[in-house]
């Protein structure tokens, strides 16, 4: 019977000595972080790191750190294989463009509710409900009548980036 512990001698390799094809010693440096089981982990790695660097980096670094050393690496390296070209930048700057298109659809749309809400209160004011109208009581119910008629901006709204310009303001 197999013993499952690498201490008793018969334990399989880590996904790094099994892609390597070594015999994985009992300090193998890959062993705690590349567990047999994750073999795409270390595969991915040693395709955009090279087992070398990626041992040489481990040993250069104090064992409580190469766990997050290794998380970077794995990390970088799916980026890499997804996007050769850009890696994790390409991801990052993709989230920083939709960030920016977000923040541009949120101050449209805060300028439509600041026009709609000056434009209401003008039309308020010449039918007769304006704050100083004997209309309106200052009751919570007199100020929701004129709110509920219609919706203040359609949740539909298109951005046309083309016509922003540099004039909008960002968040």
């Amino acid at each position: 019977m197999k013993e499952s512990g690498r201490k008793q001698g018969a334990a399989s390799p880590c996904a790094a000595c099994k892609l390597l094809r070594r015999r994985c010693a009992q300090d193998c440096v890959f062993a705690p972080y590349f567990p047999a089981d994750e073999p795409q982990k270390f595969a991915n790695v040693h395709k955009v790191f090279g087992a070398s660097n990626v041992n040489k980096m481990l040993q250069e670094l104090p064992v409580h750190q190469r766990g997050d050393a290794v998380s970077s690496m794995v990390y970088e390296a799916n980026a890499r294989v997804r996007d050769p070209v850009y890696g994790c930048v390409g991801a990052i700057s993709s989230l920083q463009q939709q960030i920016d298109s977000l923040q541009t659809q949120l101050a449209l749309a805060q300028a439509e509710v600041v026009h709609l809400r000056v434009w209401q209160t003008a039309t308020s004011s010449h039918h007769g409900f304006g704050p100083d109208s004997p209309s309106n009581s200052g009751s919570p119910s007199s100020k929701l009548v004129g709110s509920q008629t219609k919706p203040i901006f359609d949740m539909d709204m298109v951005v046309d980036h083309a016509n922003l310009g540099e004039s909008m303001w960002s968040c």
